[in-house]
């Protein structure tokens, strides 16, 4: 399972997200995502769990938690093109209104 981890302190290291996570269980990948231009933190992350039970009790206890000062937001990534990892973007799905 592929999981989103937002409002990350810019200062967070994909070591000290994969060290969170692997509390709860196996963790394939963890990275935070950077600027290609800058190399600054975009403040997320996507970690990657191969066992779904041990993914879903991550984010259950995860969510919500303070790392580094900062109250993180933890989920399932929803990949917005249907197509997985054939291609589609990974990303946190906001639901806010336009309006």
């Amino acid at each position: 399972m592929n999981i989103y981890v937002g409002n990350l302190s810019v200062d967070a290291t994909g070591e000290m997200i994969r060290q969170a996570f692997e509390a709860f269980g196996q963790v394939t990948s963890a990275k935070v995502i950077k600027d290609k231009y800058t190399g600054q933190s975009k403040a997320f992350a996507f970690v990657e769990m191969p066992v779904e039970s041990q993914a879903h009790t991550a984010i259950k206890s995860l969510n919500g938690k303070e790392i580094m000062g900062k109250q993180i937001i933890v989920q399932q990534a929803h990949d917005s093109a249907g197509m997985g990892r054939q291609g589609g973007r990974m990303e946190y799905n906001k639901s806010k209104s336009r309006y």
